[in-house]
């Protein structure tokens, strides 16, 4: 990849989370408590209760956030290729780098908002629901890795 088209990877990768949370929207409203890291997330940005945050800004916060893990993600990868350069690509992408990159930033995720934001969250839904919104969120963050997964290496290839 050259210097001049590192912005348009990033912009891709962007790009390519947002379209994971979009996707994600679809196994988060078909579970009972699924768009609750989005409401918790939500209420911390604006200081308020889960319970005060409307759909529309949790939505937004939600959708802004796989913006900025696609972003995440571009950074990991550049971050692994300078580190391991010369590892064989497939399609313009670096495999192993995408993998890991793909995997650790669907972690993160993960892991941040079930352990660092939903415990944020007020006793109610942490002591009551923590470990079903758990696992809600651990299937919407797989969806989301798949999507960037599958996403990231379709349209990197068209830079």
């Amino acid at each position: 990849m050259t210097r001049s088209e590192l912005p348009l990877f990033v912009l891709a990768c962007v790009g390519c989370g947002l379209l994971g949370a979009l996707v994600m929207d679809v196994p988060m409203s078909r579970q009972e408590d699924g768009f609750t890291p989005a409401y918790v997330a939500a209420g911390l940005l604006r200081r308020a209760s889960p319970r005060e945050i409307s759909f529309a800004e949790a939505l937004v916060v939600h959708h802004l956030t796989g913006a900025l893990a696609g972003g995440l993600y571009a950074l990991v990868y550049l971050g692994f290729t300078a580190l391991a350069p010369g590892v064989s690509a497939i399609g313009g992408i670096v495999a192993i780098g995408h993998l890991v990159a793909t995997i650790g930033v669907s972690a993160f995720v993960y892991a941040f908002f079930a352990h660092v934001v939903l415990p944020r969250a007020g006793r109610g839904i942490y002591e009551e629901r923590a470990t079903a919104v758990r696992g809600q969120w651990l299937r919407s963050a797989v969806v989301f890795g798949v999507v960037l997964g599958v996403t990231v290496p379709a349209f990197a290839s068209v830079v």
